[in-house]
């Protein structure tokens, strides 16, 4: 299969297309929201899909929600997507796809942090702290940081970077008992995810949550979460201190494209098949790990 670019539903409005997932209105209180497979890079939209990419993480974030939904409220509604679209377009929506409820995210991100990586890694290596948050001297790469760490980000507009803040910016931009009941969710969850991961041989590094509010200001959990996408997962077989492991994601496009003379700047060259077929494979080997 050559994977799915993008959608093009008529039977509802369209209302965004991100760097992975398009986005239609059903009616004034939901969404329909297809994960495509599309893959970023470097913030750069590759034009090659990985096969199969979107189904993945849809199966995976659905396996989570279903897991853990009951800890909180959710954007679920438990409609098929199928039944939302015309009878011809169901192709395009057939286990990619998930009705939500239209909910006002917040204008944070929920980042956890298990290990010390990517760029908390950077961050420790020039000032001893991660976000702000002092940490013991002699931490090496990839080890397990001495307690769970929420570092939230801002959500930057389309084309930007998300900046890390501190917990009391956060405070500011959500209100503070906002950012408390993220805050303990957020580590809930991912203390949660993480010990069941370990189990079946994932080591779950850190992860992104995302959250949102209905009229009556109640919070869910919206997006999609525990995904290759949202998070780090590292096969434990091969975990080891002082060097970044390899992951279920990504990296196996990014490394390919590091070693290209390319200024990361779009277009982006053109990935060979054999690579987005690994990459693929990569996913589907984390899905299957956590749900066998």
């Amino acid at each position: 299969m050559a994977g799915i670019l993008e959608t093009n539903l008529k039977s509802l409005p369209f209302l965004h297309r991100g760097k992975v997932r398009d986005i239609y209105a059903v009616g004034d209180d939901k969404l329909l929201v297809v994960q495509t497979d599309r893959l970023s890079a470097f913030d750069v939209i590759l034009d090659d899909p990985i096969p199969n990419k979107g189904k993945i993480l849809t199966a995976m974030s659905n396996f989570w929600f279903k897991k853990f939904g009951g800890m909180m409220p959710t954007h679920e509604t438990g409609i098929e997507a199928v039944d939302v679209v015309a009878p011809e377009e169901r192709g395009q929506v057939e286990d990619r796809a998930i009705v939500v409820k239209k909910l006002q995210p917040l204008g944070i991100e929920a980042i956890v942090r298990g290990y010390i990586i990517g760029s908390g890694w950077k961050d420790y290596q020039k000032t001893g702290k991660i976000c702000g948050i002092a940490l013991p001297a002699g931490l090496k790469e990839a080890q397990k940081l001495p307690e769970t760490l929420f570092t939230p980000s801002t959500k930057a507009p389309a084309g930007q970077h998300d900046e890390n803040i501190s917990f009391e910016q956060a405070e500011k931009i959500v209100g503070a008992d906002v950012a408390r009941q993220v805050r303990d969710l957020s580590i809930k969850l991912y203390t949660k995810a993480a010990e069941y991961a370990a189990e079946r041989g994932i080591i779950i590094a850190d992860t992104k949550f995302e959250f949102g509010v209905d009229a009556h200001g109640v919070i869910h959990l919206i997006d999609e979460i525990l995904t290759p996408d949202s998070s780090r997962f590292w096969p434990m077989s091969s975990y080891q201190v002082g060097s970044s492991p390899p992951s279920f994601d990504k990296q196996f496009v990014r490394d390919w494209l590091e070693a290209q003379p390319w200024n990361k700047k779009a277009p982006a060259p053109r990935v060979p098949q054999e690579v987005l077929d690994q990459t693929s494979a990569k996913y589907a080997e984390a899905l299957r790990l956590l749900t066998a």
